[in-house]
């Protein structure tokens, strides 16, 4: 005998809503007509037990939230300092509060794992603020990350797995993803977040939106970075635009890291089109063209639109390239961090955490976690 479930039918459309999906999306998942998702959702009729699990599957939702009597009041957990003229942007979608919540309970598990271990404090998170001088502050994370200047004859690509290995050796925890939990059909929106930084003194953590142009991530780190060397915490859309005070030194802490502005200006050639100097520069400095096109704009020798032009062009072509077929290792040792994916692994080694929730808090099948093991260590 089929079961029917008893759901609220306002919650059905809330859900559906929430998760971004058309009635027709919902009903292709489910397998029924479209007609009849409308009428559960009108109150006209009730799913099946079944069928109202899988919805909760399809529309990301705990199932016991179907019953509940109204929509439960959410909120974005970080601060959100994506502000344009001092006005918050639309509600945070779906995919970026799980985003965060997933990033959150990883760094939960870690803080006990140095808990654990007896570990101290950071002494460079919060240690400047966003009135400090932006070149001390820069020269701090030199320091830290063990980069004295940028370094020569290195790739762009050398440069920024340079960045991130010293940002993870120094106990800052860099995920970088583009999709949500995993799931290659729940990609992030670039035009809603590039990154967020998580201050803590013991396990400080920036996340990088992967699916952003690859030439705009190394300005992205940088810029969560010194969220954590001023001790902010809070998601960022990497404007500048009428953005809050935290955010403008932010970048420009980023952008005199990456590109020294008398340095930057004593080689910029005004005499050529703008566009002329990215190449020269970016070999210069070891940065993207699209980081030189940003220092341009920060320093005033281009505009908004001609960089914001710029950009879109960079984005639109990363994103018509095929980027499928990614290495499954290397792509959960970006997502997760390299040093929470060892600590991780070294606890399940030692069996002071189960196979079956290291893989959940990693996101890698159990079965793997051993492959995946030897393919950090090598």
């Amino acid at each position: 005998m089929t079961q029917t479930a008893f759901i609220n039918p306002s919650i059905l459309s809330w859900s559906r809503q929430r998760a971004g999906l058309s009635e027709a999306q919902v009903a292709k998942g489910l397998t029924v007509k479209t007609q009849r998702v409308m009428e559960w959702e009108g109150g006209r009729s009730l799913p099946t037990f079944n069928q109202a699990q899988k919805w909760a599957a399809i529309a990301h939702v705990p199932f016991g939230f179907l019953f509940l009597q109204a929509p439960p009041q959410e909120h974005l957990p970080l601060p959100d300092l994506r502000t344009v003229g001092g006005v918050l942007p639309d509600k945070p979608s779906l995919n970026l509060m799980d985003t965060v919540r997933d990033v959150l309970r990883k760094q939960d598990w870690y803080l006990e794992y140095l808990q654990d271990h007896e570990r101290a404090p950071l002494s460079f998170v919060g240690s400047f603020n966003s009135r400090s001088p932006i070149k001390d502050v820069v020269a701090d994370i030199r320091r830290v990350l063990g980069i004295t200047d940028a370094p020569t004859r290195i790739s762009y690509e050398d440069y920024m797995r340079a960045l991130v290995s010293g940002a993870e050796d120094a106990g800052i925890l860099v995920m970088r993803s583009g999709v949500a939990l995993g799931n290659t059909r729940r990609k992030l929106d670039v035009s809603e977040f590039r990154g967020f930084a998580i201050s803590n003194v013991m396990a400080p953590v920036v996340f990088i939106n992967s699916a952003d142009a690859p030439s705009a991530r190394l300005f992205t780190l940088m810029h969560e970075l010194a969220h954590i060397w001023i001790g902010s915490t809070g998601v960022s859309d990497g404007g500048s635009q009428g953005a809050g005070q935290e955010e403008v030194f932010c970048n420009a802490v980023a952008g005199e890291f990456l590109a020294p502005g008398i340095v930057f200006s004593a080689y910029w050639d005004g005499d050529i089109y703008w566009e002329g100097n990215l190449a020269p520069l970016a070999g210069r400095f070891h940065v993207s063209a699209l980081v030189i096109a940003r220092r341009a704009r920060d320093l005033g020798y281009i505009s908004s639109d001609q960089y914001g032009a710029y950009y879109r062009r960079i984005l639109q072509a990363y994103r018509d390239k095929d980027c499928s077929g990614g290495d499954y290792y290397r792509t959960a040792a970006t997502r997760n961090s390299t040093r929470l994916s060892k600590a991780v692994l070294a606890e399940a080694k030692s069996g002071r955490i189960l196979l079956r929730d290291a893989g959940k808090l990693l996101g890698v099948q159990p079965a793997k976690l051993k492959a995946y093991g030897v393919k950090l260590s090598a």
